[in-house]
């Protein structure tokens, strides 16, 4: 269980690091992450032990080193739609041809104290891969999504595609049923499952259903949860 990281703030990475979340996970698609940022908020990450995913926003080859070499344990693809879309950011995740670049001077390196072998060795067997599957159009490649060599874990996006799906209700029958359509999918095909979950009533649900990976609220949601909830405590005590 982790949370999204949705201010890009080495303090916030540093305070959610210190907890006994499982990961977290640094949104660059939807929040103002720079290289910089970026940069810091892994350093903070990496010192602390914690592993960390970034959702990027595309999957420019630039983008995907750049988290990989400043120390994510992962990254995060958006709108997945195909089996084709799926190997090509698998690729571009690892080293070697039409691969990410190398470099020995990375922090996932170790600053050039980690020798070649080791650190192909290690990123190969480590480095996260994970699709997020948000489209309607997603649903008719699971197939060939799932598939695909390399590829850790699906993502269900369920926001996103309510809104593909022409639903304003997370909720609504369809989404649901296209969500067990993908649970499915990933557990006939032994891939990882992880889904952001906004009702925790329905954890039991999707546990149920084989989802092992959950991302939950955000450090955006739990400060606004906790001024709601001083500004209630003070008003209850008159």
């Amino acid at each position: 269980m982790g949370t999204w990281v949705k201010l890009p703030s080495p303090d916030v990475c540093e305070l959610l690091a210190s907890t006994e979340l499982d990961l977290l996970c640094l949104d660059a698609e939807h929040a103002p992450f720079d290289r910089g940022t970026l940069d810091a908020c892994l350093r903070v990450l990496r010192a602390a032990d914690m592993p960390s995913l970034v959702r990027v926003p595309d999957s420019q080859p630039g983008l995907l080193q750049d988290a990989l070499d400043q120390g994510a344990s992962g990254i995060m693809m958006p709108h997945v739609c195909s089996g084709a879309q799926a190997a090509a950011l698998v690729k571009r995740c690892h080293f070697g041809p039409d691969g990410r670049g190398y470099s020995g001077s990375t922090r996932a390196a170790g600053f050039g104290r980690i020798g070649m072998a080791d650190h192909l060795a290690v990123s190969r067997e480590q480095t996260v891969v994970i699709a997020q599957l948000e489209d309607a159009v997603a649903l008719d490649a699971l197939d060939e999504i799932t598939a695909t060599v390399g590829l850790d874990a699906l993502f269900v996006g369920r926001i996103d595609l309510t809104v593909s799906m022409g639903e304003t209700d997370p909720a609504a029958t369809r989404v649901v049923a296209a969500c067990e359509q993908i649970s499915a999918a990933a557990r006939n095909a032994g891939t990882t499952l992880g889904m952001f979950v906004g009702d925790l009533r329905e954890l039991p649900r999707w546990r149920k259903a084989g989802a092992t990976l959950f991302l939950l609220e955000s450090d955006q949601a739990m400060l606004l949860a906790g001024a709601t909830s001083l500004l209630d405590r003070v008003r209850s005590s008159g």
